[in-house]
């Protein structure tokens, strides 16, 4: 089965700043562009990778990805959506059975995410990695809220999107004489056409460069290795308990779930996510959430939660470093946990920018035993892995 990977680089690339566009714009040792090609070069399921470029930048295509093995690159259009039809006809006499779509600005993408987007294709025509949406989302009627959208249904979009060569190649010359739609992306050619799309686990580091400080982010995760290599390996660990008051719900590592009670705190009280900032924070030497967020502030009265985890992880990126792994164990007899433990390892990893791979979420009870077996509150224990340069 043969698969090639268009590599969409037609725009401007003018809105992070610099000399050149942002594809061409080094981050470490290479060029953001040569980045994202040799991901999919390198890939043992990808058999050819086709490069898509804006007009005018063959030479500074030739410059900065000369040593990369791909197919000689194609001129896009005006529209991202008429740059992968260019990339798709540009395919046309290899006939490859699947091809992968993706955004050059997307320079860390993994190995995981382009072999779980290929092998979710065995099963529907098209696939993509997603996100699960972690800020609360307000669909907008001017400068006013009209209505509150329920994120728990909602995920963002990442690219590659993969999908049967010849199905998407379809999609996309009937979108092309459709003047009354707007394309974002590929996957919604794919549903208007009546594909079946499917979603995989995406990863907060596969997030598209667009801005300057995007650029700056990059390269100062680029420099963290190999340069300055992460072999200072440090665990925290985290403890908190919350107990429970009158309610309908409780909030547990980013998650609602109906509950006869919810649990009582200062912020939104979600135990889980309180236990991982401490372990984060432990990790760092840098006390815990009291310290930075302290519950005699009002600010802080009704907070989200996922503000604190946030922060303790913009804390271990601000250092040069990486979360290696978290995983957190909540202590309850009710309510039932295991129908929401996918939904929690989502939430964290979107959080912190980390591969779901790397999270883990487990419930137990103490067996009648204690304030928790008498179900007066939940309890969590947490610890956390971080990798810092020496």
């Amino acid at each position: 089965m043969t698969t090639a990977a268009i590599i969409v680089a037609g725009g401007s690339g003018l809105r992070a700043g610099g000399e050149r566009p942002k594809q061409y714009q080094r981050v470490g040792e290479r060029a953001v562009m040569a980045h994202t090609l040799a991901a999919f070069a390198g890939h043992p399921q990808v058999d050819v990778v086709q490069p898509v470029i804006g007009t005018g930048h063959e030479a500074l295509f030739a410059e900065t990805c000369a040593d990369i093995a791909c197919l000689a690159p194609v001129t896009g259009g005006s529209t991202r959506q008429a740059s992968v039809m260019a990339g798709l006809k540009a395919l046309n006499a290899l006939g490859p059975d699947r091809v992968l779509i993706h955004d050059a600005a997307r320079p860390f993408v993994s190995e995981r995410i382009i072999s779980d987007t290929l092998a979710a294709l065995e099963e529907a025509d098209g696939a993509l990695p997603v996100l699960p949406v972690v800020d609360t989302i307000k669909r907008a009627d001017g400068p006013r809220v009209a209505e509150t959208l329920d994120r728990a249904t909602l995920r963002a979009a990442q690219t590659p999107q993969g999908f049967r060569y010849a199905e998407i190649c379809k999609a996309h010359e009937a979108a092309a004489a459709e003047a009354d739609h707007e394309f974002t992306d590929d996957a919604s050619i794919g549903e208007w056409a009546g594909l079946t799309i499917t979603m995989v686990d995406g990863a907060v580091e596969n997030r598209k460069l667009t801005t300057e400080n995007d650029i700056e982010e990059a390269r100062a995760r680029m420099t963290a290795s190999p340069s300055s290599p992460l072999t200072d390996i440090r665990v925290g660990q985290g403890y908190d308990v919350h107990a429970f008051e009158e309610g309908d719900a409780v909030i547990l590592c980013g998650v609602e779930i109906a509950h006869s009670k919810k649990l009582k705190g200062h912020s939104d009280a979600d135990v889980g996510m309180h236990a991982l900032t401490d372990a984060i924070l432990g990790a760092l030497a840098e006390g815990d959430i009291g310290k930075h967020f302290p519950p005699s502030d009002p600010q802080w009265k009704g907070a989200a939660s996922h503000i604190f985890l946030k922060a303790a992880a913009d804390m271990v990126t601000d250092r040069g470093g990486r979360i290696a792994h978290g995983d957190v164990t909540l202590i309850c007899e009710e309510p039932k946990m295991r129908p929401h433990v996918d939904a929690m390892r989502e939430a964290l990893a979107g959080i912190i920018g980390i591969d779901v791979g790397r999270i883990s979420v487990k419930a137990t009870t103490s067996e009648e035993l204690g304030f928790t077996g008498r179900r007066e509150g939940i309890a969590a224990l947490a610890s956390a892995t971080v990798r810092l340069p020496e």
